[in-house]
């Protein structure tokens, strides 16, 4: 319902159509009991081609209407499901540090929970448009025709939504109960995949089963609670919905019996009262359809508005996944002084994860002068991959603030990025080969740049023409950081970047090509802020900073 255009226009067509609907019910009825009071009256068949025409008539128009329902509903469901997959891939590219979601976690929501959302919007919302629209057509016909009948349906109705609500309380907490369940099977099972390789070197992979058994269990018994809630619901609706067509028809009975009422009346109204509870009825069968979806689309809702409120967020799709925040344009020269070298102050940064009972960033200050290289050093889950990601905003603090030659860098995230050159511990790599994996520092380098930058980082060794697979394969761990290191040195040297920020870039080198980062880092000119335990590197810079220790 939060999705803009398309959901308002569905729901529009959806009352019209409703309406048109709710009008040949009412046609439906009256003809039948035109027709059938008509034969009982006479005793004669002929004369029915009108009627019979006029029915024909009817049951291709509501024919004709449920098509014309379900195409909408097919239009509409695509359209909205389009645009909150676009709108997570770029939530996520907005925080691509954001360790609240897994990436299993979001594949799962992206594909399975998002297509649940067809529920939802081929059955259960136009259901509900007709269940508002058709009984109010049709007790307005029940008036005009028997006020009993009218107030017995005015008095039961209501009953049905009041049963839903409760039903649907119980189904939404257990809906989300196995909305989790599927989520930490996801979850299991790409990490099994991920790290099926270890597993069966160390003799292990076959000892996970039962654990994916457990989790597939739950899994199991979980859907399977839900689906008897769905039908003891089903049940308890069907059951008070047939009760109160029993009250009407037993009412219509007797007057008709005791002559009170006459038969057309009578079939009119016994006709039309089924139809008032139908839509009602089939908006609680349907609204277990449409459960899984509307949890996924909270879900994925929920971390679209996330990304939307963080103020660092705002710099839409940056390729943190590959090391690049943001390119310059093809063909710019290299410049001689860097851009908009200024300091850069963290003041105060705290930042608690949620249920955390400490900080793991606590009123953190940190200074880097323009061209200075600090490096970061302290304890694992210290904190020092956290203050890298607030520094180049992808993650908001909860107080403090990143400034950059005395401007506030969450005033404009977007323009902060375009000046970092990033080297994250897992370095991205698309499939393509070692130059156009480089090339993504700086579009349009030429290669004798590409070559300069590799030899710079220490992969004299490596020809740019190699083919790198998906994910970095066909590269040792070694290997990945010299290109990676590479990319990001093109960006400084030729990109317009002006701060270096690295996590763990030596982890995997040799001494030599250890020494051969430090010196290409400290020649850039540029500032760098390093994360590292090596001794080299710390070493090799101006100052170092210990994180999650004394400060």
């Amino acid at each position: 319902m939060r999705r803009g255009r398309a959901t308002r226009f569905f729901l529009v067509a959806l009352a019209v159509v409703g309406a048109v609907q709710a009008g040949a019910i009412v046609a439906q009825a009256q003809l039948l009991a035109d027709a059938i009071s008509h034969v009982f009256a006479t005793h004669d068949l002929n004369g029915m081609r009108g009627w019979t025409l006029g029915l024909a008539g009817v049951f291709l128009l509501r024919a004709a209407l449920g098509w014309l329902h379900q195409t909408l509903a097919h239009h509409a469901s695509a359209a909205v499901k389009a645009g909150l997959r676009r709108d997570l891939a770029a939530a996520r590219l907005s925080r691509p540090l954001d360790a609240s979601v897994s990436s299993s976690t979001l594949v799962t929501l992206a594909t399975q929970g998002l297509d649940a959302l067809d529920g939802y919007y081929s059955k259960y919302l136009p259901q509900l448009v007709l269940a508002v629209v058709v009984p109010l057509v049709v007790g307005v016909m029940v008036l005009r025709q028997d006020t009993a009948s009218a107030v017995i349906i005015a008095v039961t109705l209501p009953l049905i939504p009041v049963f839903m609500a409760l039903i649907g309380w119980t189904t939404e907490q257990q809906v989300e109960r196995r909305w989790k369940v599927q989520t930490r099977l996801a979850n299991h099972f790409a990490d099994l995949v991920a790290g099926l390789a270890t597993l069966q070197v160390f003799g292990r992979a076959r000892g996970q089963l039962e654990g994916l058994r457990i989790t597939e269990g739950r899994n199991r018994d979980e859907t399977m609670r839900t689906l008897r809630i769905s039908f003891l619901s089903s049940f308890a609706l069907e059951l008070l919905a047939t009760l109160s067509v029993a009250l009407v028809a037993v009412t219509v009975g007797f007057r008709v019996v005791f002559a009170q009422m006459d038969l057309r009346t009578a079939l009119f109204v016994l006709i039309l009262a089924p139809e008032a509870y139908l839509p009602v009825r089939q908006v609680g069968t349907h609204y277990h359809d449409a459960a899984d979806g509307m949890a996924a689309a909270d879900q994925a809702l929920g971390i679209i508005e996330a990304s939307r409120m963080d103020s660092a967020g705002r710099s839409g799709a940056d390729d943190q996944g590959s090391g690049v925040p943001e390119t310059a344009p093809p063909g710019r020269a290299s410049r001689s002084v860097l851009p908009c070298p200024g300091q850069v102050t963290l003041e105060g940064i705290r930042l608690r994860w949620p249920g955390a009972p400490a900080p793991v960033l606590d009123d953190v200050d940190l200074t880097i002068a323009p061209g200075e290289v600090v490096a970061l050093q302290g304890p694992s889950g210290g904190g020092k991959s956290t203050l890298l990601a607030v520094l180049m905003g992808f993650l908001a603090p909860d107080s403090g603030r990143v400034l950059h030659a005395g401007a506030d860098t969450a005033e404009d995230p977007e323009a902060w990025r375009a000046g970092l050159a990033w080297v994250g511990q897992q370095p991205g790599m698309p499939e393509a080969t070692i130059a156009a994996n480089i090339e993504m520092g700086c579009p349009g380098a030429s290669r004798e740049r590409l070559r300069e930058v590799l030899d710079l980082a220490g992969g004299a060794e490596l020809d740019l023409d190699r083919p790198v697979g998906d994910e970095a394969e066909g590269l040792s761990a070694g290997e990945l950081r010299r290109v990676a290191t590479a990319r990001a040195l093109l960006r400084i040297r030729h990109g317009g970047a002006h701060l270096l920020v690295m996590d763990e870039p030596t982890a995997g080198l040799d001494a030599a090509a250890e020494a051969a980062v430090i010196d290409a880092v400290r020649a850039s000119g540029a500032g760098a802020v390093i994360v590292s335990h090596r001794p080299a590197v710390l070493a090799g810079a101006d100052r170092v900073v210990t994180i999650g220790g004394v400060r």
